[in-house]
């Protein structure tokens, strides 16, 4: 999939000194071809300032969301335009986990020929997975991050694989048992399990009704030989309990309940919980 033009800005966790001036904001975005999230925070009040979420109807492409994030980020839009930190999160299933110890940063292409369909002129980037020996290589959309250098200057970007199993590894305690988390946004699952602290399987998902919701998740603890009566299943994003997703899965799996992050720094009160964003919240 061609993901927009070829050349992109290195990876920096600094932003324009025209943009940090007298602020002391930070801008969470989260891309995918299903939909945008923004999350601003302000960083002396750790107060969440601003969140607008934007959901497409069908699938779109690396332009149409260009297009569709260039709308958001108007001057009229509550998101703003002055911040002192800018992190986009790329949210697709073009990616590949890779040992650290097996990486070679010659071999991108390599890494995601057999999972995924790219094009010769893709970008691929890669993430390091702190403390945890594992390396994300993904194709991120390098026509939004272009524009987002346009505007703000150099800023960090992530796959959102990297955020979410880094966020997950470190609020699971340490247990024998394995806990699988689903991420459930409207048209896309991604699907985390977790055992003693290390992490054995993460996908991404698109499905169409809740039947294709469980057989994914049925097909992948199986492909794991995970018992269902011995798996904890917490499911979070886009569901609550008592709800046709959380119910159907009840039916298969004895543990089932909704994740709430434990140690978040961050007033989650402040937005309607079907709001939130796990994973732009994560990043600020």
């Amino acid at each position: 999939m061609e993901t927009g033009l070829q050349s992109m800005t290195e990876k920096t966790n600094n932003i324009s000194e025209q943009n940090s001036e007298n602020t002391f904001k930070k801008l969470s975005i989260q891309v995918g071809l299903n939909g945008l999230s923004f999350c601003v925070l302000d960083t002396i009040s750790n107060e969440i300032l601003a969140f607008e979420k934007v959901s497409f109807k069908t699938a779109s492409t690396p332009y149409l969301l260009l297009k569709e994030l260039k709308a958001v980020l108007n001057k009229n839009s509550t998101v703003g335009t002055n911040f002192s930190e800018v992190v986009v999160i790329h949210k697709n299933g073009l990616f590949s986990l890779v040992p650290k110890a097996l990486f070679k940063k010659e071999e991108l292409a390599n890494y995601l020929k057999f999972n995924a369909k790219i094009m010769a002129n893709d970008h691929i980037a890669h993430d390091e997975i702190s403390n945890h020996d594992l390396i994300n290589v993904y194709v991120p959309f390098a026509n939004v991050n272009n524009h987002i250098f346009d505007l703000f200057g150099a800023f960090e970007f992530k796959h959102t694989g990297t955020v979410l199993i880094s966020t997950l590894l470190n609020q699971t305690r340490a247990t024998s048992q394995p806990v699988c988390y689903v991420h459930v946004a409207e048209k896309e699952m991604e699907i985390v399990v977790i055992s003693d602290k290390k992490l054995l399987f993460y996908n991404h998902f698109e499905y169409k009704t809740k039947e294709d919701f469980l057989y994914f998740l049925l097909f992948s603890l199986e492909q794991l030989q995970i018992d269902l009566e011995q798996v904890q299943l917490k499911l979070f994003g886009l569901v609550e309990e008592g709800d046709a997703i959380f119910e159907l899965c009840y039916s298969y799996i004895q543990s089932v309940s909704v994740f709430v992050p434990v140690d978040s720094n961050y007033p989650l009160d402040q937005l309607e919980s079907q709001a939130i964003d796990f994973t732009s919240l994560s990043k600020l």
